[in-house]
Formats: structure tokens, C-alpha cells, sequence
């Protein structure tokens, strides 16, 4: 059991971190516009487990990332700024059939409602060079993305097996979303079967509510507990969080005074967390950084921002 006085056990790894799934370019809207009619879009490095990375690196820890891009600028963009990051880059793998993948998001104050565009993004295969990597980590992230098609599920799958069989802390964020998946499919069915085989889930109350229709938060906490989940953060927008370990459940209030853009303010709280959890600090601590770290980020446009050392942000917001 997670004990929120307690520090996490990590074993001692290389890698902090091995960040799998998606790498995508977001396109993201000049003005704030509900109806998607935003005429200037600008482009911005996006997919959830590379933003993370990008954060944690800045935040003073070191993680790596598994993905696939396509054969074209877009690609190289995202590697080039994944390399200028200090990241490496050696597991990022390029689909010469297909093209690198994008999400158009009109600039939200609240909850952004993104737009699919996929291609290179599932097309992540297990390999050789993946597995040492994972095995050389302490914490394995992955999301619902790599999970909604083949052969990036497989992958996905086989990851959560090998993170099991070398101790490492696996964490998932179940940002379910039906667009993601392919006609007839029960994204649902397979996204709960999921959730049992890790250690830590955060969803946001529009996913869990996806997942399981309208319900309280504490009923939410009670539902993803029962599939199997031992920690469970969820995050309420301006109503802050809730979390439990099953025994004691916590509620954190938000931090946040200015928000600008909420797009890739959850990959900014999991960078938080990562990071305070790797630095050492008990988990109540490390949940409040990562709340500070979200916090610090909805000041600013994109998913990517310039942010401080941990110990700054610790600092500026009195943790």
C-alpha cells in the first residue's frame, strides 16, 4: 500500500523515468474560441508521455522516451526538440509508411476539446533496444493513446510485463477518449482491464466520467480502486483533487491564480510528482509539487514551458 507519509520505494536505475507512448505535434488555436473557428493556429511539441519528459528534465531528473514519429519535418522537429531538451532520443522510431500525428486544440480556460489527426503514433514496436532501456528505469508512464491500437498496444502490453518481472513503478494515465479508437471496439471493456495491472492512475474527472458515466468523485475513487488501482489521483480542474490509497483518501486544493492555457496542465502535475517521488520526498509532498508544478504551468500557452528547477517551484509555492 502507498502510504502518503512515506516515501515511494524505486529501485536504483540509470533512467528515472521511461516515458511510452505518443510524440505529436498540437496545433493549438491563436484565440480562445468554444466553436473551433479559430482562423491562426500555432504549432507546438505535444504528446502526453514526451511532455512529461521535456518537464522532468527541466524539473532535474532524467527520463527517456519511447515513441514513434513519421518520415517527414514534423518528425524531425519533435526529435530535434526532444535532443535540444538533453533527452535521448535513441527509442524514438520512425514509420517511413506513415505520417508523424497531430491534435488541433482550440485554446481553453477550462477543459480543450482536441481534434485526432494519427498516424505514426501507434506504430511503436517493441524491440530490443526498448526493453533495455525500460529494464534500465525506475518508473514506467504510458497513457490511453498507445493502448487504443495495435501494434502499440502490444507494445504497451509487453512493457507492462517486463515493468513488472524488474520492480518498476508503473503508472497510467487513463485520459480515455472514444475518438482514439477504432470503430466497434470496446475501448471501455479494455481500458478497465488495464487499470489492475498497475500501480498508479490519475484521471481527470472528464475521464473518469468517460469511463464510467456520471458519478461523485468518491464513487470515482471507489471504481478505480476496485479494478485494481493502488493509488488514485483525481484531479477536479478549479475543485482541486482528490486522492486514495484505498485506507485514507486526501483532497488537495488547487494552486492555480492564473490560468492561461490548460492544455498539458495533467503531464505538468505527473512531472511534478516524478520527480519529487524520484528526489525522495514523501508522497503527500510529492503530490502537492506536482500540484504546484500544474499550477506554475497554466500560466502559459502550449504543454511545453520554461520551468524552474523543483526546489524553485517548491519554494514559490511554500511546500
Amino acid at each position: 500500500m502507498f502510504n502518503f507519509d512515506h516515501r515511494i520505494e524505486l529501485r536504483n536505475s540509470v533512467n528515472d523515468l521511461f516515458m511510452a507512448g505518443e510524440i505529436l505535434i498540437d496545433m493549438i488555436s491563436a484565440d480562445y474560441n468554444d466553436n473551433s473557428t479559430s482562423g491562426t493556429y500555432h504549432r507546438f511539441f505535444g504528446g502526453s508521455p514526451s511532455n512529461i519528459a521535456m518537464n522532468a528534465k527541466k524539473l532535474g531528473i532524467r527520463a527517456v522516451v519511447a515513441s514513434a514519429t513519421g518520415e517527414d519535418g514534423l518528425g524531425s522537429y519533435l526529435i530535434h526538440e526532444l535532443e535540444n531538451a538533453g533527452i535521448d532520443t535513441g527509442y524514438v522510431q520512425r514509420a517511413a509508411d506513415y505520417s508523424t500525428s497531430m491534435v488541433v486544440v482550440t485554446k481553453s480556460r477550462s477543459t480543450p476539446i482536441p481534434i485526432f489527426y494519427r498516424g505514426a503514433d501507434y506504430h511503436l514496436s517493441y524491440t530490443p533496444e526498448l526493453e533495455e532501456g525500460l529494464k534500465n528505469s525506475k518508473i514506467v508512464h504510458f497513457s490511453c493513446w498507445p493502448l487504443s491500437r495495435r501494434p502499440a498496444r502490444d507494445t504497451i502490453e509487453k512493457i507492462i510485463a517486463t515493468a513488472k518481472m524488474n520492480n518498476l513503478l508503473v503508472c497510467f494515465d487513463p485520459n480515455y477518449h472514444p475518438m482514439l479508437w477504432e470503430d466497434g471496439e470496446d475501448g471501455v471493456r479494455y481500458v478497465k482491464s488495464i487499470i489492475g495491472k498497475v500501480d498508479i492512475v490519475k484521471p481527470s474527472e472528464d475521464d473518469a466520467e468517460r469511463l464510467f458515466g456520471k458519478q461523485t468523485p468518491e464513487r470515482y475513487l471507489e471504481t478505480f480502486l476496485k479494478l485494481g488501482a493502488k493509488l488514485v489521483i483525481l484531479t477536479l480542474g478549479k475543485d482541486g483533487a482528490v486522492v486514495s490509497n484505498g485506507t485514507e483518501t486526501v483532497r488537495f486544493d488547487t494552486l492555480a491564480t492564473e490560468v492561461a492555457d490548460t492544455t498539458g496542465a495533467g503531464d505538468a502535475f505527473w512531472s511534478g510528482f516524478y520527480a519529487a517521488a524520484i528526489k525522495g520526498y514523501p508522497i503527500r509532498q510529492a503530490l502537492a509539487l506536482g500540484f504546484a508544478v500544474s499550477a506554475y504551468k497554466l500560466k502559459y500557452t502550449g504543454a511545453i514551458v520554461d520551468l524552474p528547477r523543483l526546489e524553485v517551484i517548491k519554494n514559490m509555492y511554500g511546500l
